[in-house]
Formats: C-alpha cells, structure tokens, sequence
C-alpha cells in the first residue's frame, strides 16, 4: 500500500467492471481519486469507499496530474481527451483502453502535438485480478513519466515496461490474447472430436491442463528460435510437425467435425 505522504491526485474515466477495478486499487493505496463515468450511478460505490466524482470528464482531468482512462474503445478515448487537450498539457495520461498497436501511435502523436505526456497500456487480466500477484499490466511510451508512476501503476498488478514505440503494448497485448484465443480454439475442436467417442470435454481439460502447463515452458526455447536462429538447435523438425498436424486434421475429418483450424495452425507453424 503506498505511504500517504507520497498520495497523488489522479482520475480514472470510466467505470465499467476494470475501470471500477483500477479506481478501487488506487483508492486502497491512499491516493485521492476522481472519478467520472457517462453513467454516474456507477461512480456511488466508489464515492462510499472516498472517491470524489466528477461532474465530468474534463472536470476530472483538470483535477489530477495523472489520468487513467478505461472506456469502450480508441473512439471513446478520442472523445474524452480531444476536446480537453489545453487541460491536459503537461499532464499524464495512462490509456488502459485496448486499442491496436497504430490507433496507439496515432494517439501519441495528438499527445506530442498537445504536450501530453502518454503511456499506452494493457492489462492482462479480469477485473477481480486487479491488485493481486497474477495480475500484469504492459506498457509503453513515454519512459521518464512510467519511472516516475511506477508506484502508482504497481497498484493494479505487475508493471511491465516494453519500450518507447506507443504501439508495442498494444503488440504485447494482442500477441499474448491471440495464443490465449488459439489455444481456446483448439480445445474447443478437440472436445467436439472427443465427444464424437463418447468422451466428454470437461475430462479432457482434466488431461489437457497439466499437459499444457508442463509444455508451456518449451515458450522459451521456441522464443530462442524465432530471435536468433543461428543460436538455435530445432528439436522437432518442420517435416515432424506437420506430419503430426496432417494427421490431427485427418482425425477431424474421421470424426465428422472437420475445421480450417489445423490447415492455418500448419502454415503457421510450418510455412507450408
């Protein structure tokens, strides 16, 4: 919990489940928080717990030397700060909204213009995670302003810092959820294979986990491979892994439930 002496003022815009979440955190490390939401029934429990809330969104700005937006979209993120570009000089504003890599940079380059300091971020995380040891926070930009809010953004979780390019935790963001999403994919189809046997798909989790959190530390000697190849003996050839997913793919097909999911993972992996 941070020292009250080091207590900041900072604004949190937007209050949907992971906004709440990050204004909670911050109110729990002795910070003085303003809140705003479109919606201001959403801002009542957090009052109760000692936020004060804003009449609005610039208000709120203009309240604090750090911004913290979370709202729907780079839309929304537009509309709140545009108009309040001379409040926000010589601010800092930490945008946790999901955005692509490009609709990152594009917003840095508005900060640059406005004298706004920016720091993207992405939260790797659900709401209830917030604060706790699991829960990691990416991001990128400006370098001196991070070292200087490190404390505060420690608060929601772990603080990792990927570089100044705007874009690149966005990059992190998406390439961490795509595994994520391609694994759920994956399982997905092997429990529709699997019923076709007869078997269920909540046993095949029960052997799938542990399978693939023992396998998941093979990441790194991948990682080794994709960065410097030349240092890299590969353990599993090209040739194995796509034998391998060929005759994943005719199992599909046997069972009746045949997909593109393993033609794609075959390029993938094997560029053929």
């Amino acid at each position: 919990m941070a020292n009250s002496l080091a207590a900041q003022h900072i604004s949190v815009i937007g209050l949907g489940a992971m906004g709440t979440a990050l204004a909670k955190a911050l109110l729990a490390g002795g910070h003085q928080v303003v809140v705003w939401n479109r919606t201001t029934s959403r801002a009542e429990a957090l009052a109760a717990q000692g936020a004060r809330v804003a009449e609005s969104a610039a208000e709120a700005m203009s309240a604090a030397d750090l911004v913290i937006l979370c709202v729907l979209d780079d839309a929304a993120v537009r509309e709140q700060i545009e108009p309040a570009a001379a409040l926000l000089r010589g601010r800092t504003v930490v945008n946790l909204t999901t955005t692509t890599p490009e609709q990152a940079r594009s917003l840095g380059r508005w900060a640059a213009a406005n004298e706004v300091e920016l720091i993207d971020g992405g939260i790797m995380a659900s709401p209830e995670m917030i604060g706790g040891p699991a829960s990691l926070v990416i991001y990128s930009g400006a370098a001196v302003a991070f070292d200087r809010h490190r404390s505060v953004l420690e608060l929601f979780g772990r603080a990792e810092f990927v570089g100044t390019d705007l874009g690149a935790a966005a990059m992190y963001d998406v390439s961490i959820l795509g595994a994520m999403y391609a694994m759920f994919a994956a399982f997905r189809q092997g429990a529709t294979m699997v019923r076709s046997t007869g078997g269920t798909a909540a046993h095949l989790a029960a052997l799938t986990v542990p399978f693939l959190q023992a396998i998941a530390t093979s990441l790194t000697d991948q990682a080794v491979g994709i960065d410097t190849p030349a240092d890299y003996a590969q353990i599993q050839s090209d040739e194995f892994t796509a034998a391998a997913i060929d005759l994943i793919d005719k199992a599909a097909v046997e069972s009746g439930t045949p997909t593109d999911l393993y033609g794609a993972l075959r390029r993938t992996l094997t560029g053929g």
